[in-house]
């Protein structure tokens, strides 16, 4: 074999492994960030692309798809000084590769830290009940403030959504006892309240009877003013009937103390006879 063929096999051998470090092929749903010589030169899209081996380098490989970003739990406290636990996900898409790489160490980290300080301070300016009735609100705020600051290192923040949000465990047990506590007050109140009724009504009641009481005692008043006046009315006439009238009085009363289970003795009058006389309207 000649020199000359050797060299044409040598540079044909070149060629290939050349081709073969110079061509790149980016799969969908990634961006390849190229440097030469340490510094930043192009971003390679999707498909087919070619570098120059030796001068150029393939120094990232970003993921153009939507990143989930777990953000861990943590403990917040709110304005009223009450402690709750709360953790979220973070939906984030990098649209600008050179930046995202360049423009902060590690762009997941960060977003996750971002997210966990704006967390803190949104509910932090919330009182207990506000914050646990108020995961869109929240929510929206978060988007809002974040994504201005994410999009300086080249992302877009898609969304971020309130896992979950609640008393921690100690102020769970306060809030048992407090509910607990309001319970029973108000049972008192409403025993406080029926036996207040209760009384109004009792007075009421005997009220009512005192007014009835009275009125009855006014109509037997009018009875015996009616009955005086028709008894004044008869003497003043000479008639012989209140005689009779008091002496069947007399004669009435006798009987029912001799009915009576505890009379042993009965008292007759020493004028019977006058009183006999008095009964018929004689002297």
């Amino acid at each position: 074999m000649s020199l000359g063929t050797v060299v044409i096999i040598v540079l044909i051998a070149f060629v290939i492994v050349m081709v073969a470090m110079g061509v790149r092929t980016v799969p969908q749903g990634q961006e390849w960030v190229v440097e030469r010589f340490g510094k930043y030169l192009r971003t390679l899209p999707s498909g087919l692309s070619v570098i120059i081996p030796f001068l150029d380098r393939v120094a990232y490989k970003v993921s153009t798809k939507d990143i989930v970003l777990d953000i861990v739990r943590q403990e917040v406290i709110t304005r009223d000084n009450a402690v709750i636990t709360t953790n979220a996900v973070a939906f984030i898409r990098v649209t600008d590769p050179p930046t995202a790489v360049y423009g902060v160490t590690d762009f997941t980290e960060a977003v996750r830290y971002l997210v966990q300080t704006s967390l803190r301070s949104i509910i932090g300016e919330m009182e207990l009940d506000q914050a646990l009735s108020s995961r869109e609100v929240i929510k929206s705020r978060l988007r809002d403030s974040l994504a201005d600051e994410v999009r300086g290192w080249g992302l877009a923040l898609k969304s971020v959504e309130i896992q979950d949000i609640q008393p921690s465990e100690s102020m769970q047990s306060a809030m048992e006892q407090q509910a607990a506590a309001e319970r029973e007050r108000k049972a008192m109140v409403t025993k406080a309240e029926g036996m207040k009724q209760s009384a109004i009504l009792e007075a009421e009641g005997r009220l009512e009877s005192a007014r009835r009481d009275a009125e009855a005692e006014v109509v037997l008043a009018d009875a015996s003013k009616q009955a005086i006046s028709l008894i004044q009315a008869t003497v003043s006439a000479g008639d012989t009937a209140l005689p009779y009238l008091l002496g069947q009085r007399y004669v009435d009363t006798l009987k029912e103390m001799s009915a009576a289970g505890n009379s042993k003795i009965i008292v007759l009058p020493a004028d019977l006879q006058q009183a006999v006389r008095g009964l018929l309207g004689k002297q």
